[in-house]
């Protein structure tokens, strides 16, 4: 062992579908937002509070594509892997950076099951997704 160690333990509810994008060589990427949250309570007023953090997730090849054939925006899944943090430019050929975690194991959290009963529970569908949405706005 080298004396460091890369590893990010998430369980989360997705924010979108699964994009795919599909390369010349037959490999694929599927990207999707994970939303972790926070939840305290203010010593001060007494208020519940949530706090949402968003993970950009990345998965590979054939994980990619159980992914996205099996996960919808909402559904909850436990996610293994690394940060990454990558540059680009945009447009203006100014230098960016993205964080990202990508996965190397996961287990889907919600079940058929859950997904009826919570489907019967709220029938209205859950809000799109902006860049930063407001907390309450999330649909979990």
């Amino acid at each position: 062992m080298n004396g460091t160690l890369n590893k990010v333990m998430l369980i989360g509810h997705l924010g979108d579908d699964v994009k795919m994008h599909y390369f010349d060589g037959g490999g694929c990427i599927g990207r999707f937002p994970l939303a972790t949250n926070e939840v305290y309570t203010n010593k001060t007023s007494g208020e519940k509070v949530t706090n949402t953090d968003w993970h950009n997730i990345v998965v590979r090849n054939k994980a990619a594509e159980i992914c996205e054939k099996y996960l919808n925006k909402g559904d909850k899944i436990y996610i293994e892997g690394r940060i990454k943090t990558r540059k680009w430019q945009d447009t203006d050929q100014n230098d960016r950076y993205t964080t990202e975690i990508n996965v190397d194991e996961f287990t889907f959290l919600t079940t058929k099951k859950s997904e009826e009963s919570e489907s019967d529970a709220h029938t209205s569908s859950p809000p799109a997704m902006e860049d930063n949405p407001p907390e309450s706005d999330l649909p979990f």
